[in-house]
């Protein structure tokens, strides 16, 4: 099941990185927990959607992943140029390279539960650098 699972959740991440997040029915439950809030999956899907029209060329690159029996861990490394507002923060048109360290709960073959924990640490200190003198 762990390579099955390794498997799925690449497919995961091609669909995201090809944009073709109507497939999310395929790797997400109806209804999951997002760091703890309930969410549909079509607000789930909405989250993504909103972070990929602000960073277009946003790609998520799986450096570190462990899989298990009904669980995936991810450290997805992040390398864009935001456009407009992204996770809180104003961009100044130069690149960005941050982690995410990501946990997911799989329940009957698809996602039932996000923790997610974004390196905003990373983003904000590349943006500093940039605007400082």
């Amino acid at each position: 099941m762990t390579a099955d699972l390794e498997d799925t959740y690449r497919a995961y991440l091609a669909a995201l990185n090809d944009r073709r997040l109507d497939d999310l029915e395929h790797y997400v439950a109806d209804e999951i927990t997002y760091n703890g809030t309930p969410m549909t999956r079509a607000q789930y899907q909405a989250l993504i959607a909103a972070d990929v029209a602000a960073t277009p060329d946003l790609a998520y690159d799986a450096h570190l992943l462990v899989a298990s029996a009904d669980g995936v861990a991810c450290r997805l490394v992040f390398d864009c140029t935001p456009q407009r507002e992204f996770l809180g923060f104003t961009p100044d048109g130069g690149r960005l390279t941050f982690a995410e360290h990501v946990f997911y709960r799989f329940d009957g073959g698809r996602i039932a539960a996000v923790w997610s924990l974004i390196d905003r640490a990373a983003i904000a200190d590349q943006l500093r650098v940039r605007r400082s003198p």
